[in-house]
């Protein structure tokens, strides 16, 4: 019989959300027994199209959590429970009687998580934690103004903040079952999802900080596009164009040889030599941007997605990825080849394509065959095991210490999407040692201001300064992970096993080792050797379409004039606001955290696998199936304002709105609030969910009007004090909002400090633990720890210097 990670855990799962289905999911498919609670008449996420992948391999137990008796269940079930996943508004679960203080009571061992919209005891704990209203209060949706055929702020359609917030507990979980394993005591965990958008900021944060600190009054962020023409030269290192034959590629060129690369196979490498485009790309003038960028959108229009291909293959530096849409991706070639697409039969569901796990594990593969329970399938069974008592105790006195102490990562990775993964594990208390090249990882100067678009994935991390395709640099790389628990490495695929860094060689050196491939496509496969960056998976999973699709034109008769915003429009829907960047170091780092629990549960050195590519498939999930009458997946109106009337942005006298009132209850309160509710609660069309849902246009004009009544920052008032979802929709940038007043009311925010910027504030740790610690680390230069790493493993001070000559190595 195959193993499993997680054999030989009881996890309850109270949610009702998104968020804890997918970490309940996830669990099961490790091999953890996964109970879901549902209410009478069934958890509300049984309607929607991803059920069956949300609940794969899970039991259905009903319970109704306000009958004594049913409760007395719960309890019960409680006390033989590893884990318990909530995702109620805050206090919620305390007056349900399974609060954490509960729960903890009855059973010291239990791991309880619980995610939450903006945190508790926070300045925004009031309000609902849907995903829109998070993205209105943090600024997403001004940031995403442009992509539609309007102005003002657009509706974010991607689950970003959910999709993040669910692996973040996950992680929580996973770190608080690691540490049991010595400690022997359970805990509670939490984040939120206003915690958990962050994750999708690779440098805007830094790149702010410095423009404040050394401006001058001169620097400045720039918005991507200024009067429909691009501002840096980065959009154009990713083109977005257009095909003869009318398909949207997005190119991939963001370090300078790739840059080149597009330039030889575009005939244009002579512009680099010419003085009339020497600030190519980065030009000043917006006329020479509109120039050049036409010059690149005519050159594609001028063959057909075949040809370009061909091209392709003879220049494989260059890579222009075709934009998918919906589920399509689930029949990319390479998802295909990674065998992360599974199409089980399920009975009531026939076969139903959908995402396989989030990683593969050699030693310890996941289940994701098994198919959803129905409503209270597992009722008697369930019933059966809960007078059961635990005998387990935790400690008097277990450790308050950082959970991950003693692990160390040795990072091999580049860039942000498998890189920020070990960084997030490093606030949990994993030593990181980076082995970068002489001349410092690429993003470090990926933008004009030196260092800082880097930082974000350096932060905690030893850095390392080595030339690994040297012997004596892979030497020192042997060393090295000789005593290390985990190597991350992200390279294209054959490049470990060209320097002698794949999983084969390094287990000859260290046979406990933890071996993480992280890839954008694959290590092997039609698409490997690609290369792939956030926009180019993003591209191919869908996010742009997701977001974007209602307003972007396709065919092969487009002209310039229809080109270029539809180019701008969904550059904002495939990088604004989200990335696949964050969706797949978010998953790294989950995954880096099933092989560290499964080792310490006896299973030993294995292989793991994740892929940029899979892991928006599951950022995606709600759209990423496939199956006979599947219901239709909610998608945002042609104006981009939102899902429906009761889930959208809405324009005031003064700035806009976003209302989230999408409840039979949160209907009530908002005809309740409003000062003319009269004209909403006595209009026959809006009488019932089914009467809103078939008149919604005359339900979204109506709530309009109403809305001209006050400014927005009134209305967030009055709605709030009723219990409404209704914000302001902030301005962005994103980052000024988790920097200034925003953060401050959440508590997220610290200070840091940096070799070039100084005193710096920063994001505290995404995960709070009840008992266990966290850190905050500054990110070093490149080579800054070379010498004192090095030390530490046995190179003396001639060695060293040999070193240095020889150009093997960097010390800062």
């Amino acid at each position: 019989m195959t193993k499993q990670a997680l054999a030989g855990l009881r996890v309850l799962d109270f949610s009702d959300a998104r968020t804890g289905a997918q970490v309940g999911q996830t669990l099961a498919d490790f091999g953890a027994e996964v109970i879901l609670i549902e209410k009478p008449g069934g958890a509300a996420l049984r309607g929607q199209a991803a059920w069956p992948f949300w609940a794969r391999g899970k039991k259905s137990a009903t319970l109704d959590l306000k009958d004594p008796a049913d409760l007395a269940v719960a309890l019960d079930l409680v006390r033989t429970a590893d884990v318990v996943i909530e995702s109620f508004e805050p206090g919620t679960a305390d007056r349900l009687g399974i609060g954490y203080a509960a729960l903890s009571a009855l059973n010291p061992r239990l791991v309880y998580g619980s995610i939450t919209g903006f945190g508790r005891d926070t300045g925004f704990s009031d309000l609902p934690g849907f995903e829109g209203l998070v993205s209105a209060k943090f600024g997403i949706n001004w940031t995403m103004e442009g992509m539609a055929d309007r102005s003002g702020p657009v509706y974010c359609s991607v689950a970003y903040p959910s999709y993040a917030a669910s692996q973040l507990l996950l992680q929580g979980i996973l770190v608080a079952l690691y540490e049991r394993e010595e400690s022997g005591a359970g805990q509670w965990v939490e984040t939120s999802l206003a915690e958990a958008m962050t994750i999708y900021d690779p440098y805007g944060w830094a790149m702010r900080t410095a423009a404040i600190k050394f401006g001058g009054g001169e620097m400045k962020q720039l918005p991507r596009v200024l009067d429909g023409v691009p501002t840096g030269g980065l959009s154009f290192r990713l083109l977005i164009a257009l095909t003869k034959d009318g398909h949207w590629l997005q190119f991939s060129q963001t370090p300078d040889r790739l840059f080149r690369a597009m330039m030889r196979l575009f005939g244009l490498e002579w512009m680099f030599d010419d003085p009339e485009w020497s600030e190519i790309p980065n030009f000043e003038s917006a006329a020479k941007r509109l120039e050049f960028w036409e010059i690149l959108l005519n050159i594609v229009r001028s063959k057909t997605a075949a040809e370009w291909a061909a091209g392709f293959d003879e220049e494989p530096d260059v890579w222009g990825e075709q934009f998918r849409k919906g589920s399509e991706l689930l029949h990319h070639p390479q998802m295909e080849w990674n065998k992360m697409v599974v199409a089980p039969d399920h009975a009531g569901f026939g076969t139903v394509r959908q995402p396989g796990p989030i990683a593969h594990l050699s030693a310890t593969p996941a289940d994701v065959l098994s198919p959803p329970p129905a409503l209270g399938q597992h009722d008697a069974e369930v019933r059966a095991t809960a007078g059961a008592a635990s005998s387990a105790t935790a400690p008097a006195a277990p450790s308050a210490a950082l959970p991950l102490a003693g692990v160390t990562i040795v990072e091999l990775a580049t860039f942000y999407a498998a890189p920020y993964g070990a960084t997030l594990l490093g606030e949990l208390g994993a030593r990181v040692i980076k082995l970068e090249e002489l001349n410092g990882e690429p993003q470090r100067n990926m933008l004009p201001f030196p260092e800082v678009a880097g930082l974000k994935a350096l932060l905690g991390k030893e850095s390392v300064g080595v030339d690994l395709a040297t012997a004596e640099g892979r030497e020192i790389a042997y060393r090295v992970i000789a005593k290390a628990d985990i190597v991350l490495q992200s390279f294209r695929g054959g490049a470990a096993k060209r320097l002698g860094l794949d999983a084969e060689s390094l287990r000859a050196v260290n046979p406990d080792l933890i071996y993480h491939n992280a890839p954008g496509y694959g290590v092997d496969g039609p698409y490997a050797r690609r290369p792939a960056f956030a926009p180019t998976i993003g591209a191919a999973a869908g996010i742009a379409w997701r977001n974007a699709g209602p307003v972007i034109p396709s065919g092969a008769d487009l002209d310039l004039a229809a080109i270029e915003p539809a180019s701008n429009q969904l550059g904002s829907a495939v990088m604004t606001g989200g990335n696949a960047d964050g969706m797949s170091a978010i998953t790294v780092a989950s995954a880096m955290m099933l092989g560290l629990l499964a080792r310490r549960r006896g299973h030993g050195a294995q292989d793991l696998f994740t892929s940029m590519l899979s892991s928006v498939a599951h950022g995606l999930s709600e759209v990423m199936l496939e199956y006979d009458g599947q219901p239709a997946t909610p998608e945002a109106d042609s104006g981009l304002y939102g899902l429906h009337a009761l889930y959208r942005l809405y324009e005031t006298p003064s700035e806009w709105v976003f209302l989230a009132a999408p409840r039979d209850r949160d209907w009530d309160r908002l005809v309740t609030a409003f000062p003319a509710a009269a004209s909403l609660a006595n209009d026959p069309r809006f009488a019932t969910a089914a009467d809103r849902r078939a008149n919604d246009a005359a339900l979204a004009e109506a709530i309009s009007a109403l809305l001209q009544a006050r400014p927005a920052a009134e209305w967030e008032t009055l709605l709030r004090a009723h219990g409404v979802g209704c914000v302001v929709a902030a301005r962005g940038p994103i980052e000024a909002n988790y920097m200034g007043d925003a953060g401050a009311a959440m508590n997220l925010l610290t200070e840091g400090d940096h070799p070039i910027l100084g005193e710096m504030s920063r994001l505290k740790p995404l995960i709070r633990f009840s008992r266990s610690a966290t850190t905050t680390k500054d990110a070093p230069l490149v080579g800054q720890d070379t010498e004192v790493v090095l030390r530490e493993f046995g190179y003396s001070d001639d060695e060293l210097a040999a070193l240095v000559a020889k150009g093997v190595i960097v010390m800062g």
